[in-house]
């Protein structure tokens, strides 16, 4: 009998994707969901599982059902939900779920608050470059891969990426302690998510429960120049193996970013900074613990294409060059910005970052961005200023212009103005970079790559 799987909340880009590889498999799936938005959108209707209408609709809960999956979006009175525990039916959350799935399969945990997407990513593709066989879950949408996750019942190893957020509305465990992996990578921890963690304590705390959390054998895989890692990676556990990496030895040639092998070998990428050398020596790590050699590694790499606004190059034209950067926590806007300084040597650099995240606009985070744009030559902020809230918590520039502590930082609240300095801009600078994991106020950025470049 075929098993019946309902998404409460089947719109959020992992809900929709692990919808999707359940599909495949041969599930029958339904779902809600009060608002869908592309990419989700046009996928779940491309395969039959989009809802007729938006809403909860507790009929679609019934005895039926083999399991419910709820997602992050959904509260904890959502009716859906609590027609669900009123019947007694299996509920999971999505990483619950997936842990539930692969349990017989040697299961890797991406984790770290910078780079996890970008070194699952790398493993990813090398796997697949090999044709081995493998299942996985990645929060971004990858180049080369249809789907965000994967989960059959063959593949020996699971790539996860992992991430410190709430598993649901009903379980506040950080999502990557359900997966209980067998080798474990901490990219690094840098506090940014203070409406979930007020304090970098309790922050850190989640990152030393997955290291503990780990079996017996487990191999945990940390960046070793980051200082709260080592600390970590030092915890007496003397049933597992701790290996610390470093970036990979690198150098740059004609503005290309090429690897230097022990060997002596030169293996030119198309990513760059030190942020993406710890990346791919993260990455290498792992594949060597899952039977993929240096040499391997080596042959696929090159291949591999930055992941969607990850140091992502908009246009170039005419010497001029635009990048954009998912970055917007501070460990990332200054590794980003020191990434661009460096492929660019001898070029000046404009970065700006928008400030539109819950912590980024929070008057007591905002310190944590002192010296962050300090690479750039020319520094500049933008967040939405709406002066007619009242509230008085809302930063203004002076607080913007006092927390970076960087000379002569410009600092804009319309994309307008933001756009005409930008352009103002284009006979002094040739290399710009946008960070931001929101949208500069409406900015079209294509349009402004035309008018720039």
């Amino acid at each position: 009998m075929s098993q019946v799987i309902h998404f409460i909340s089947i719109g959020g880009s992992a809900m929709h994707n692990l919808a999707l590889t359940l599909q495949q498999q041969g599930y029958t799936i339904s779902g809600s969901d009060d608002e869908i938005y592309d990419p989700s959108r046009s996928r779940l209707q491309q395969h039959g599982l989009l809802p007729a209408e938006m809403g909860w609709f507790p009929k679609k809960i019934h005895s039926g059902l083999t399991a419910v999956i709820v997602g992050m979006h959904a509260h904890k009175e959502n009716p859906e939900l609590v027609k669900a525990l009123e019947l007694g039916l299996p509920i999971y959350s999505y990483p619950e779920f997936m842990y539930q799935q692969s349990q017989q399969k040697q299961r890797v945990v991406i984790a770290g608050s910078h780079g996890k997407t970008t070194i699952t990513a790398m493993i990813l593709h090398v796997l697949k470059f090999h044709n081995r066989n493998f299942d996985y879950l990645v929060g971004e949408q990858i180049d080369g891969f249809e789907t965000m996750a994967k989960l059959t019942p063959d593949a020996p190893v699971i790539i996860l990426e992992g991430d410190e957020y709430p598993s649901s509305p009903i379980d506040a465990q950080p999502k990557f302690l359900h997966y209980q992996p067998h080798i474990a990578l901490i990219s690094g921890i840098a506090w940014d998510h203070v409406n979930i963690y007020p304090t970098w304590d309790e922050y850190v705390d989640a990152f030393e429960l997955l290291a503990e959390a780990m079996p017996k054998a487990g191999i945990l895989i940390f960046d070793e120049s980051d200082d709260m890692l080592d600390v970590i990676g030092q915890k007496e556990r003397a049933d597992i193996t701790k290996i610390p990496y470093l970036p990979h030895p690198a150098t740059i040639v004609e503005g290309k970013t090429i690897l230097v092998t022990k060997k002596g070998a030169r293996v030119p990428i198309q990513v760059f900074g030190q942020h993406n050398l710890k990346n791919i020596a993260g990455a290498m790590t792992v594949c060597d613990r899952i039977g993929i050699t240096e040499d391997q590694f080596y042959e696929a790499i090159p291949t591999f294409k930055p992941v969607a606004m990850r140091l992502e190059k908009v246009a170039e034209k005419g010497g001029r060059v635009l990048y954009r950067d998912f970055a917007h926590s501070p460990a990332k806007v200054e590794a980003t910005t020191e990434a661009m300084k460096q492929q660019f040597t001898g070029r000046k650099v404009v970065a700006v970052v928008e400030l539109s995240t819950f912590s980024s606009l929070n008057k007591a985070f905002l310190n944590q961005y002192e010296g962050t744009l300090d690479a750039a030559d020319v520094g500049v902020v933008y967040f939405y200023e709406n002066a007619s809230d009242g509230n008085p918590e809302a930063i203004s520039t002076t607080d913007v212009l006092h927390a970076f502590n960087k000379p002569g930082l410009h600092v804009f609240n319309k994309p307008e103005e933001l756009q005409n300095f930008l352009i103002d801009q284009q006979e002094a600078a040739t290399v710009f970079l946008l960070m931001s994991s929101g949208q500069f106020g409406g900015l079209a950025i294509d349009a402004l790559a035309d008018k720039l470049l």
